[in-house]
């Protein structure tokens, strides 16, 4: 089917407000990326009745207009062409769009901009871990025994795809390290070398932190000795997130006071030097201890609240994740993921995650049996799609959200869904795809529950979008 891409940027704009409304454009894989002056002027039923325009949203300031692969590029092609607009990237309009939030809406911005450039190596390394728990777990496939046990020549797999799974979460901080120094606008590679520096081998390895710390089996935690007078712990922090973001920011504000004072002739020389010195020392002094017990009270802090009512904890959870993602605010769990994988080797929240995720393309897919228009069908579908294999923008913005009713729908087979893994202590021991393949990075005695709550995610959704057929077909009549 062939289509008319420069009338279809012609009506993108006109909907949004106009070309004096565009501040910046650009695109990602599936979505127009607005900067707007004014969104209040955005005609969002126009917009959704435009051919290829699945859904459109505003998030972090910045509009987004869900068009779908390949096509999306031909549309902003079109559009430039139309607006006389400069190109600009995503980052370009991330930043135009962020300048309008306010702090917390900047601050949640700060965690979206660091994890998501590195969320591919964190997921990556989540379903090679699912795999070798499979592997090495006694009982999943044969009564008393793993797959190793039962087949020694596994083995080799075993250690080298574990080697390939390790590598992003014992080298976190430096991959961190990279995108914040990237995001706060300091040199990169310093940011790497820094991130290096908190998991370098001569360091005490973060996870025998607590055993060094208590004195169990005669171990002590081991110090440098400045002068006799400072003793810095010769600790390291592999798989923490809040020590080298914290780092990283100070590292690249050193960085900048730095290149506006020393003469270019020996900036090279000098800058470089003296920014992994100082932010180095401040990391491994202050800012990594303090930001150590920092991540430990916050998982703490959350682990009691859902000891103390984890039914509703769950529930709530579970009903509040997709009005977060709405938001944007969803991105700031990625770190309390993996600080309570790094201080407790497993997390209770990521599992909740991907419910969520799964009861949106559910509830989804039930719309592509309530609707009776061929448009909103094949949207229905191949949105839900995308929600069970963890994307769920279209599910949300271009089906759930746009009826209403289906995406509460959603939300009530969220909250049952992660009340029923929760009471069961379900947990994962890694990020995977939050969608249909989470189970790969689940414990694995926990795998026969967690596929219940996928279940309770996809009934619970279907059925109760399918109780409001009738006032969503009401609904459809009248759009």
């Amino acid at each position: 089917m062939s289509h008319d891409f420069q009338q279809i940027a012609a009506r993108i704009v006109e909907a949004v407000g106009g070309r004096n409304n565009i501040q910046q454009a650009a695109h990602c894989v599936t979505r127009l990326r607005l900067a707007l002056t004014d969104e209040s002027r955005v005609d969002g039923d126009t917009l959704r009745q435009i051919d290829l325009v699945k859904g459109h949203f505003s998030n972090s300031g910045v509009y987004q207009i869900v068009i779908g692969a390949g096509d999306v590029e031909r549309v902003y092609e079109a559009l430039l062409a139309l607006t006389g607009l400069a190109r600009a990237t995503v980052a370009d309009v991330k930043s135009t769009g962020g300048s309008k939030q306010n702090k917390l809406q900047q601050l949640v911005k700060v965690f979206s901009d660091v994890f998501m450039p590195i969320l591919p190596a964190i997921i990556v390394a989540g379903l090679l871990m699912g795999v070798n728990n499979l592997l090495g777990s006694p009982g999943m496939f044969i009564p008393g025994k793993s797959l190793l046990d039962a087949y020694p020549g596994l083995s080799g797999v075993w250690g080298l795809i574990n080697m390939m799974a390790n590598t992003s979460f014992v080298f976190l901080p430096a991959l961190v390290g990279w995108s914040a120094a990237k995001r706060f606008g300091g040199s990169e590679i310093l940011g790497i070398v820094l991130g290096l520096l908190l998991v370098h081998p001569d360091l005490l390895n973060a996870w025998n932190y607590g055993k060094a710390a208590a004195g169990l089996d005669g171990a002590s935690l081991p110090y440098f000795d400045l002068f006799g007078v400072l003793h810095i712990e010769k600790v390291g922090y592999q798989g923490q997130i809040l020590p080298i973001l914290i780092a990283t920011w100070v590292m690249c504000h050193v960085e900048r006071w730095l290149r506006a004072r020393v003469h270019n002739s020996v900036q090279l020389l000098i800058v470089p030097i003296v920014t992994i010195v100082v932010s180095g020392l401040l990391a491994l002094a202050v800012i990594g201890p303090l930001a150590r017990h920092l991540g430990m009270a916050i998982t703490d802090g959350l682990v009691h609240v859902f000891n103390l009512a984890p039914v509703l904890g769950a529930m709530l959870f579970g009903a509040l994740y997709a009005p977060m993602v709405v938001t944007g605010m969803h991105h700031m769990f990625i770190a309390v993921d993996l600080q309570l994988i790094a201080t407790q080797g497993s997390t209770f929240i990521w599992p909740m995650i991907a419910l969520s995720n799964i009861a949106q393309g559910s509830a989804a897919l039930a719309m592509f049996l309530v609707s009776r228009d061929n448009n909103d069908k094949s949207m229905a579908t191949t949105s839900a799609l995308s929600a069970y294999f963890g994307i769920t923008e279209p599910a949300m913005f271009g089906v759930n959200l746009r009826f209403k009713l289906p995406f509460y729908a959603a939300l009530t087979g969220s909250a049952l869904a992660a009340a029923t893994i929760t009471l069961s202590h379900v947990r994962a021991l890694a990020i995977g795809v939050g969608g249909l393949p989470a189970f790969i990075s689940i414990v694995p005695q926990h795998i026969p529950m967690f596929l219940v709550g996928m279940l309770v995610a996809i009934i619970v959704p279907i059925a109760v979008t399918f109780a409001l057929a009738a006032r969503i077909r009401m609904q459809l009549a009248t759009a």
